[in-house]
């Protein structure tokens, strides 16, 4: 895929809010000091009078955030994953879960392709808290398409939504007539040997590996899961019942994440032998993105073999 265009999703998240802001006055940017990062800046220099940096302290970002928003306005707060989802957990759950405030929390540098910031940065573990909250909706983009579309979808949510963006440059696979909708999962390609869900950065990676088993006769159906919560259950069960087997993969721990999510449902609707493919139970590590993805299983190498051993 080197000659495929890529882009992280934490630009695209940027640039759509700037196109966004030329839109809508009704909205507010807040970082906590990392605007260069999670590329609010490009907002910041548009609209300097309706960005707020916060400084290093991400509990009280959510807290104004939530201040901004019972005053109608809309509100995007942005910082990295580990620190909206660990560090402030506590103000995201009382401050804007629980009084359904809708603030959308823009949460770049997820997962382990954070890279070389480590195993402190690398947050596995923010679907599984996100998700748990009440009126949560959990969206984590595939691609820059995807990314610009949800930036919109969650500027008319209704509620607190949780946008997991990512660091690393991701393949671009949508085209411009892509139609997103919060809660609808997306079949990117069909098959009948085996169902494979991803989200986010994974859909690539799940996109490579059905391309190298369809050379050995799998025939896989990948499903793109964009929104973990709500869940397209509908969708997963049909898929499974069509299979008779799934696999998930995910850039997040396999413990409460999308592979939890999709054993859910499953157990309620359409109960199949299920693979969970992602970070299992252990700490990331420091390392060129690429590299860990690698080393993790989770680039489409991997996920090849992760599906072939389920189906041996």
């Amino acid at each position: 895929m080197a000659d495929v265009k890529r882009v992280a999703t934490r630009q695209s998240y940027g640039e759509e809010l700037v196109a966004l802001g030329a839109e809508h006055d009704d909205f507010l940017v807040l970082d906590a000091d990392l605007a260069a990062a999670t590329q609010t800046g490009r907002f910041k220099a548009a609209y300097p009078d309706r960005f707020v940096d916060c400084g290093i302290a991400e509990q009280n970002l959510m807290g104004v955030a939530a201040g901004i928003a019972t005053t109608g306005h809309r509100v995007f707060a942005s910082t990295f994953a580990m620190f909206a989802a660990g560090r402030a957990f506590e103000q995201v759950r009382n401050s804007i879960g629980y009084p359904h405030l809708h603030v959308v929390i823009g949460a770049t540098h997820a997962g382990i392709s954070v890279g070389e910031d480590g195993a402190t940065h690398q947050c596995n573990e923010d679907i599984a808290l996100m998700r748990a909250i009440p009126g949560m909706t959990v969206v984590v983009p595939s691609d820059d398409v995807e990314a610009r579309a949800a930036v919109r979808a969650a500027y008319e949510a209704d509620g607190p939504v949780y946008l997991r963006l990512g660091r690393l440059a991701a393949p671009v696979i949508h085209g411009d007539g892509y139609r997103f909708e919060v809660g609808r999962g997306v079949v990117e390609r069909e098959g009948a040997d085996v169902t494979v869900v991803a989200t986010g950065l994974m859909v690539s990676s799940a996109l490579e590996a059905a391309e190298a088993l369809a050379r050995e006769g799998v025939d896989c159906e990948v499903l793109n899961l964009h929104t973990v919560k709500p869940l397209d259950a509908d969708l997963v069960a049909e898929s499974a019942a069509k299979t008779g087997r799934v696999v998930t993969v995910e850039e997040h721990s396999v413990i409460g994440g999308l592979g939890g999510a999709v054993c859910e449902a499953l157990a309620e609707r359409c109960p199949v032998p299920v693979r969970r493919v992602g970070v299992r139970d252990v700490f990331g590590e420091s390392g060129p993105a690429v590299d860990l993805l690698a080393r993790y299983g989770l680039d489409g190498a991997g996920v090849a073999e992760s599906i072939r051993s389920f189906l041996r």
